[in-house]
């Protein structure tokens, strides 16, 4: 009989992780545990799309987001509270799909952490069978085992204990990172297991590839504006290397292949509605994936400053986004720090000299 090749579970992982600190009680295992089930479950409604009745709209419900609610945006949401409410692990929970903190219930012990979590990020691509996700992140709650206010919420992405995504595409994948780099597990669907199939994961600092959503080009601030037309360009233009660009509409799908190979996502903040500093939201999107990101060597930024340092103010506080390889987000960073330029219809002077010479 062949010898059956060992393979790491995320299990074994964790239990290998812990060793490292005897002094650990071990609930943060079973925290991330626990998100990890609640991951295989959501996997499972989403393979089953129309077989399992989990498409379309959720009978017309609008969420704290102004946005129209899919089923399995409800579902997902439901299967997060479900597993991870019982263990004993959170004092509280937030979500994307509700209004206000969640309240571990009084028949269940409370612990030391937070979960905030996108249950299902893309959910908009869900009905035509394109990669969707969940978003996690875990914070220490300030007060303990206490209620929660949204005020406990209002951490730096920099002081996260945890970040992660699971992947449902063609395979089921969690990507993890507990602040000492970033691992892939891959869910092996006869075991039932997630699998560690991509150790210590690197995005390289160069790319020729970004992503962007160019419907919104006419609202787009000027340095982001000067970034796309000269990856545009191509080989005759300043940047003198073609680029191709890419845009699934899911920031998951985007930022999973932007750590298998590198490249560059930007959903910038633009005056398309001036009274929002973004669109995506910063708790439980851009801090989780900005956390992984730059645990695998690239950066994260909102266009100006790394995100990781950005001071929350409120559960659903929206930001702009660039996160990927790490020269071309320092690129960006750079055009919007750049002093402004004084355009003049009929300069007198200019740059180089004293006065305008006539060509």
């Amino acid at each position: 009989m062949p010898i059956i090749e060992h393979r790491t579970t995320l299990t074994q992982f964790l239990i290998e992780e812990r060793r490292h600190h005897p002094e650990a009680s071990g609930d943060f295992n079973s925290l991330i545990l626990n998100v990890a089930l609640a991951c295989k479950s959501i996997a499972h409604s989403v393979a089953f799309g129309a077989l399992g009745d989990m498409q379309g709209n959720a009978g017309g419900a609008i969420n704290v987001q102004g946005e129209t609610q899919k089923k399995m945006d409800v579902v997902s949401n439901d299967i997060f509270i479900q597993v991870n409410e019982w263990g004993g692990h959170l004092a509280g929970m937030a979500s994307e799909e509700m209004a206000d903190p969640y309240q571990i219930p009084d028949c269940y012990p409370k612990g030391k952490y937070l979960l905030v979590f996108d249950p299902l990020d893309g959910s908009s691509n869900i009905d035509v069978n394109v990669s969707v996700g969940s978003i996690f992140s875990v914070v220490r709650a300030p007060h303990g085992a206490k209620a929660v206010s949204e005020e406990d919420f209002f951490q730096p992405g920099m002081e996260q204990v945890a970040a992660g995504y699971a992947v449902y595409g063609p395979t089921t994948m969690l990507v993890l990172t507990v602040g000492k780099g970033v691992n892939a597990f891959t869910l092996d669907p006869n075991l039932g297991e997630f699998i560690l199939t991509h150790t210590d994961m690197q995005i390289p600092p160069d790319t020729n590839e970004f992503a962007i959503n160019a419907s919104n080009s006419r609202f787009w601030e000027a340095p982001v504006k000067r970034y796309v037309d000269e990856c545009l360009a191509g080989s005759t233009g300043p940047r003198g290397k073609d680029f191709n660009m890419r845009w699934i509409a899911s920031m998951v799908a985007e930022a999973h292949r932007i750590l298998m190979r590198g490249g560059v996502f930007l959903y910038p903040r633009d005056t398309k509605d001036p009274d929002r500093q973004g669109r995506l939201r910063l708790l439980y999107e851009a801090n989780p994936i900005g956390f992984i990101i730059e645990q695998a060597g690239g950066r994260a930024s909102t266009g100006r400053k790394p995100v990781l340092t950005v001071q929350p103010s409120s559960l659903h506080q929206r930001i702009g986004l660039v996160f990927g390889s790490k020269n071309e987000v320092d690129r960006i960073e750079a055009y919007h720090n750049e002093p402004a330029k004084v355009e003049m219809c009929a300069p007198l002077f200019n740059e180089r000299s004293l006065f305008q010479i006539p060509l």
